[in-house]
């Protein structure tokens, strides 16, 4: 199979779309909301994408503050800067999530929205979030678990077989069921998990699994070993599900809220001098 390339500009421009459904503008605010970040803070918005939570960061810290995207992605960073324009607290580096362009303590707070999952060492993205963190730093962690994913469809397996190739995107496409395991490894202390549902009950233009159909079907064309035909014919099928009054997608995305420990002095004997 042909692996996966980074994202070129078209690709980059799918993905902006889908971020400005609805669904996405309700997900940053429940992201935001975890985080609280407050006025001069330095934030770091680690894959920060075509940076829709970026700007919202940038507006949420001031210009006293700072925050800054890691983008490894050239056509997601160019996305980024003309959406973050005007303000100057924003900046962008280009960088990964196991290579944090970051000294070590620098942020007060930090956001990974939809990145680990694509993340082959997670060991490693996690051991440097915890390194850019301040001692009592906090970092608000967003993925998917894609065996929560409904959608129906007339020819279950069919569909089964395009999602499994759709999975082939994600170094790891169940990661929260594991995640909390290994922030305490890290070395985090977990303050919070919750879980953010997606339903499209109705196949509406600007869902965001309307969109997200104009994403896998490409990706399995080229990526999935399957033929084009029966690709489209899956497309085609759930634009038919939603003239019959039959379609339906509901998908599960978990929230991990944790904070960096301060280490204590030990104290001192009383009795030494």
């Amino acid at each position: 199979m042909e692996q996966p390339p980074r994202f070129d500009e078209k690709a980059a421009r799918r993905v902006e779309a889908v971020y400005a459904s609805k669904e996405e503008v309700r997900q940053r605010a429940f992201v935001m909301d975890a985080l609280a970040p407050l006025t001069g803070e330095r934030i770091v918005d680690i894959g920060s994408g075509p940076g829709y939570v970026l700007r919202d960061l940038g507006e949420a810290v001031g210009p006293s503050g700072g925050a800054v995207g890691v983008e490894p992605a050239g056509a997601m960073i160019a996305l980024a800067r003309r959406r973050c324009a005007g303000l100057a607290q924003v900046t962008l580096r280009e960088g990964n999530a196991e290579a944090v362009p970051a000294g070590d303590g620098e942020f007060d707070a930090a956001i990974v929205t939809q990145v680990y999952e694509y993340v082959p060492g997670i060991a490693a993205a996690l051991g440097e979030l915890r390194r850019v963190l301040r001692p009592g730093g906090r970092a608000v962690i967003f993925d998917t678990d894609w065996d929560s994913l409904v959608w129906n469809a007339r020819d279950p397996a069919r569909a089964g077989r395009i999602l499994k190739a759709w999975d082939a995107h994600l170094a790891d496409p169940h990661l929260p069921r594991t995640l909390s395991a290994r922030l305490r490894e890290a070395g985090f202390e977990i303050q919070r998990r919750d879980v953010y549902p997606i339903l499209n009950p109705e196949y509406e233009p600007g869902s965001y699994s309307f969109g997200m159909i104009g994403i896998i079907v490409p990706f399995v064309i080229r990526f999935g070993d399957l033929p084009k035909e029966e690709v489209k014919a899956w497309a085609a099928e759930l634009e038919e599900l939603g003239r019959a009054g039959e379609y339906f997608f509901s998908l599960n995305r978990y929230l991990f809220v944790c904070k960096k420990p301060v280490c204590k002095k030990p104290e001192k004997n009383p009795e030494e001098k």
